[in-house]
């Protein structure tokens, strides 16, 4: 592996200074460390050093073979962390867009047979083969744009042979993968049509949790708490029984209506709480209150023509926020975080700053990784995005659409 020099560097995007701060919330969000006319010198794929040219050793560059970039005109931050996706799934549901551009909500669509239970028909017909190499080419088609860390949940499954088939891919990919991997059991997706609701439930708590801590394939465990989907009671007793095995608590919440999903988030101490098209007061002082971090997935509401999260009631009230894709076949068909953070400027008010801070420094918490991920740091893992020539980086999210990311770096080796 060869060091790296990147020299000249327009702006340098830091996502933080103060290492006690696990996260920014507020008016925080707003600030973006920077560092104008910069290097950064990785070795051994650790970042060693950084600051501005003017400060330049050339000295450190004497021994070793370098490779050196030219930054000029170019912007170099932390790479993407996507705290939320579905990548492991069998076949797309392009149909199902038809269908809602003919006039059908998302929920008719599932009373109709689609949605969740279409995806979950599909996998278990799938062998575990070709979910490994579908997944794959997703994974690597994040990572080239900008994605350094990803959380991938199970739930196309609904069964426990195709539950655990999911978790088990999930693995396969952690053990080729160059960026870091976390898996979450979501078995509490949707209620399969074979069983009562009282027979999932009890599959949920009595064999799948076991059987999958058994085997150490999670290390989360979510639930879809929302109307016509998992109670709040139900969720408390899936939540409790997955932090009995050891598995961290995530939750599904308030993407169809106010489903109680952010109180039952909140009191079973969950690392966060994803979706939040709807929230309301008492939803935001309860977060303030807590650990949890709010996540928003604002392609989602893009793709499905619902609400947006209200991202600047939120931060406005002193929340921190992260952002993520939901990368998933039936409701955001897309894992590129650079369209995530236009959409969270457009349609959620929120600044550039604000945005960059969601998707780095806070969706690194939002996954246990605040250690490793989503701020420049001597000593950590070098995974960085360079950017095309830009003005600011503020063009990133104005200029949506446009393919501005040049290089992806992932741990001193570039993609």
């Amino acid at each position: 592996m060869k060091n790296i020099c990147i020299q000249h560097i327009q702006s340098l995007l830091l996502c933080g200074e103060d290492d006690n701060k696990p996260y920014k919330s507020g008016a925080a969000m707003k600030t973006l460390e920077r560092i104008d006319g910069a290097f950064v010198l990785i070795e051994g794929g650790k970042i060693t050093d950084f600051g501005a040219m003017a400060e330049f050793d050339k000295q450190r560059l004497g021994q070793g073979e370098w490779e050196l970039i030219d930054g000029t005109g170019r912007i170099v931050f932390p790479t993407f962390v996507d705290s939320h996706t579905h990548i492991v799934y069998a076949g797309s549901r392009e149909s199902e867009f038809i269908d809602r551009l003919n006039g059908l909500s998302y929920e008719e669509i599932a009373r109709r047979g689609g949605g969740i239970l279409n995806s979950a028909k599909r996998l278990q017909n799938t062998s575990e083969e070709a979910l490994f190499e579908s997944a794959q080419a997703r994974l690597f088609e994040v990572i080239g744009l900008g994605t350094g860390a990803i959380e991938i949940k199970s739930g196309y499954g609904l069964t426990l042979e195709d539950e655990l088939k999911m978790l088990r891919v999930i693995k396969k990919l952690k053990e080729i993968s160059p960026i870091p991997i976390k898996a979450t059991f979501l078995g509490a997706h949707a209620f399969p049509k074979n069983y009562s609701r009282e027979e999932y439930l009890e599959l949920i708590l009595e064999k799948m949790i076991p059987q999958v801590a058994a085997e150490g394939l999670a290390e989360y465990c979510d639930v879809f708490c929302d109307r016509g989907f998992f109670t709040v009671s139900e969720t408390r007793a899936i939540l409790k029984k997955g932090h009995e095995y050891g598995l961290i608590p995530k939750i599904h919440a308030n993407e169809l209506d106010f489903s109680g999903g952010v109180q039952i988030g909140v009191e079973q101490n969950a690392l966060s709480v994803d979706h939040l098209e709807c929230v309301g007061k008492e939803e935001i002082k309860l977060l303030a209150e807590s650990k949890t971090m709010p996540t928003l997935l604002p392609s989602t509401a893009f793709f499905l023509g619902i609400d947006y999260a209200p991202a600047r009631n939120m931060i406005d009230a002193g929340l921190a926020v992260a952002l993520a894709s939901d990368y998933n076949p039936g409701s955001s068909p897309s894992g590129n975080m650079s369209f995530v953070l236009s959409l969270a400027c457009l349609k959620m008010k929120m600044t550039p700053e604000e945005a960059l801070n969601a998707a780095t420094i806070n969706s690194a918490y939002a996954m246990g990784m605040t250690q490793t991920h989503g701020r420049i740091r001597k000593g950590k893992p070098a995974s960085l995005i360079l950017t095309k020539p830009m003005p600011s980086f503020a063009f990133l999210p104005y200029s949506f659409g446009s393919d501005l990311i040049e290089r992806v770096l992932i741990e001193g080796a570039w993609y």
